[in-house]
């Protein structure tokens, strides 16, 4: 399941930010925070937020890069929502936030669809671009398609209109055609909810191709207020087939502000029995819950939720124990869309540093979960083994660390952030944690992991910051300093990806504190 959203990044990949994307919280050892020197200064790292008010939003953490554009993504292409059954329960993660939502060749949303490529309507096929149909008379064909995707239509006929706007949707040009339909797309929205016969599978995968696009979002909510309680309405009805892609539209559509604000409007919205929210986290946190879908999606989903306050407020509450029941699925075996949106609601959660005594301490013991996906087979000596928690002493020599590169970073930027203030970083560094990350930063072939490894291995064995910075989310930056660092920024993304593509030396260990 990069990374954190470019242009909103906190894991764009979705990306989180709290006053600023976790890239913002510049942890050191050279790079962005050069110009921090060590000592009494602030640790270069998690000084950069200019606002702590935990109500600043944080962007998506999870921004289903590619839950969209599912129409006809092969199962070996990157970026896809799960739309073919050779998809289901495939290890692909939407978008952890660090690519935009990706195109599809027309011709292949075309083949998927059963229409004719560009540049051919045979057998009524929808031409979607390069032609000058699609200018003069788009906007007359694809009104013509409504009646057939109406309630009430013949099944066959609604199954072909569905196959045609699935093909729509899986093209820019298509995507912004529909965008000015309110009316079939409003059609479309009930068609992804109708009992069968309806193609509702079809309509449901081109929501997830519309609501990976921002653009769509606002039109898509204008045509069908109702959209995100019909779309959770299907995610969690544990018999219904099509869930996961329920859950995919829903996890797409929650990237931005508004649209995810709509989602929470309807977790919030009071009703007998238990709290959606608390439904959600069942339905992610149950095995088999649905028989007849994964569900994985319903882990970004909760990601880009705890960017809202309301929905951090109800996921940290210690009397509900909803971040005990997560904490296991950071090690999911079945699914990396799964474990990465799991790993970045709790990212998100830790940027509550009021809450960071209760995550460290017995009652929820967070910092093991964040670790052991971290930490390799490597042996160490019998004084270092006492340091480490139970969980992470003795490992098997075939532990392997977390595949997936994106989740490594949020797994150590949620460690960092738990080291924002004073007791945090006691606390840290009395469990070991530089032990792993000494021997994850030997190992890490990611240049991007790497770096936020070494910054967080500067505010371990660093000095503390003077007196009065002792909680780093707090810490206000000068205005011109912030240009500063984002330059710095810019300047190390550009030598990441040089020494991503060059090969590199042999690395060396950091020095032990």
């Amino acid at each position: 399941m990069g990374e954190q959203q470019e242009g909103s990044e906190l894991l764009e990949g979705p990306a989180v930010a709290l006053q600023g994307p976790l890239h913002q919280f510049h942890m050191g050892l050279g790079s962005r925070d050069q110009q921090l020197p060590r000592g009494r200064q602030v640790p270069q790292s998690l000084g950069r937020r200019r606002n702590p008010a935990p109500s600043a939003p944080i962007r998506p953490v999870h921004r289903v890069r590619s839950l969209g554009l599912v129409a006809a993504v092969p199962a070996s292409s990157k970026g896809g929502a799960a739309a073919h059954e050779e998809e289901r329960g495939a290890d692909r993660r939407g978008s952890p936030g660090l690519a935009p939502p990706c195109g599809m060749e027309v011709a292949a949303a075309a083949a998927a669809a059963g229409t004719s490529s560009p540049g051919g309507a045979e057998d009524g096929g929808v031409v979607i671009a390069g032609s000058p149909i699609l200018e003069a008379g788009a906007q007359a064909e694809a009104a013509e398609l409504l009646p057939f995707l109406a309630p009430g239509a013949r099944a066959d006929l609604q199954a072909v209109a569905a196959r045609h706007v699935l093909a729509l949707t899986g093209s820019g040009p298509g995507r912004a055609l529909l965008a000015g339909q309110a009316a079939l797309l409003r059609a479309l929205a009930e068609l992804a909810a109708a009992p069968a016969p309806a193609p509702a599978c079809d309509a449901a995968r081109a929501l997830v191709n519309l609501a990976a696009d921002p653009g769509l979002h606002e039109p898509l909510l204008a045509a069908d207020r109702g959209l995100p309680a019909r779309l959770l309405g299907r995610a969690l009805d544990p018999q219904w087939p099509w869930a996961d892609e329920a859950a995919a539209a829903l996890a797409n559509l929650s990237r931005e502000s508004e649209p995810c604000a709509a989602v929470m409007a309807v977790l919030a919205a009071p009703e007998p029995g238990e709290p959606v929210l608390e439904r959600l986290v069942r339905a992610l946190c149950t095995p088999g819950y649905n028989a007849r879908a994964p569900l994985h999606y319903l882990g970004p989903l909760l990601s880009n939720l705890s960017q809202r306050p309301a929905a951090r407020a109800f996921l940290l509450d210690p009397d509900r124990c909803v971040i005990q029941r997560l904490l296991p699925l950071t090690q999911y075996p079945d699914s990396s869309v799964r474990r990465g949106g799991v790993v970045g609601t709790l990212r998100n959660c830790c940027f509550e540093h009021r809450h960071h005594e209760w995550l460290l301490g017995s009652e929820v013991d967070i910092l093991p979960f964040l670790l052991l996906p971290l930490a390799g087979p490597e042996d160490f000596s019998e004084e270092e083994m006492e340091r480490l928690p139970v969980d992470l002493q003795y490992l098997p020599p075939d532990k392997q660390r977390e595949p997936d590169a994106d989740i490594r970073k949020m797994l150590i930027e949620a460690v960092m952030l738990l080291t924002a203030t004073a007791a945090g970083r006691r606390q840290v560094r009395d469990q070991g944690a530089y032990l792993v990350l000494r021997e994850l930063h030997s190992w890490e072939p990611e240049p991007a992991v790497r770096v936020t490894c070494e910054k967080l291995i500067q505010v371990l064995i660093g000095d503390e910051p003077e007196c009065g910075m002792g909680n780093l989310l707090e810490v206000q930056v000068p205005e011109e300093l912030e240009h500063r660092l984002q330059q710095l920024d810019r300047q190390e993304q550009e030598r990441c990806e040089q020494e991503r593509q060059t090969p590199q030396p042999q690395r060396q260990r950091p020095a032990s504190p």
